[in-house]
């Protein structure tokens, strides 16, 4: 994509960190900005199923819906997020084994369709890293927190 991402190394191994991303259900509880599940479709995760949520605060909620693109699990996730009339966003996360129980976790976002390219790409990336640090902070919470109570692969 040519952007750069938030990095993050987690105490989970990419099996654990993907099973969260599974979990359709958890996506308001790692997704920064996410507030509330409306469905998580029967396929999800495969390719081209959706979770439709919503992001805001109440009474100003837009519902919207995150599409896989590709899923390649234990190792690399592509997702279009829409917030219409805000537009779409591409999002990769990779992960890459650090380790018999860890990973490093990359996120890389940008505008992928409508007003939200309009920002200068400098500015939108500044926003958006710091987002993306926190969401990677929520889903490592998540993920290390599942693993303490596995066994370790």
């Amino acid at each position: 994509m040519g952007t750069p991402g938030a990095n993050r190394r987690v105490a989970a191994t990419p099996k654990q960190v993907f099973d969260v991303l599974a979990d359709g259900w958890l996506y308001p509880v790692w997704v920064v900005g996410a507030s509330r599940m409306r469905e998580v479709e029967e396929a999800w995760p495969a390719t081209d199923s959706r979770l439709h949520h919503s992001f805001g605060v109440w009474p100003l909620l837009i519902n919207d819906k995150t599409t896989v693109i590709e899923w390649e699990p234990e190792r690399r996730a592509v997702f279009e997020a829409e917030g219409w009339p805000l537009g779409s966003a591409r999002v990769v996360l990779t992960a890459e084994p650090d380790g018999p129980t860890g990973c490093l976790l990359t996120l890389v976002e940008d505008a992928h369709r409508g007003p939200g390219r309009l920002m200068p790409k400098p500015l939108r990336q500044g926003m958006i890293l710091r987002r993306n640090t926190e969401t990677l902070r929520r889903l490592a919470y998540v993920a290390e927190g599942r693993a303490i109570g596995s066994p370790r692969e």
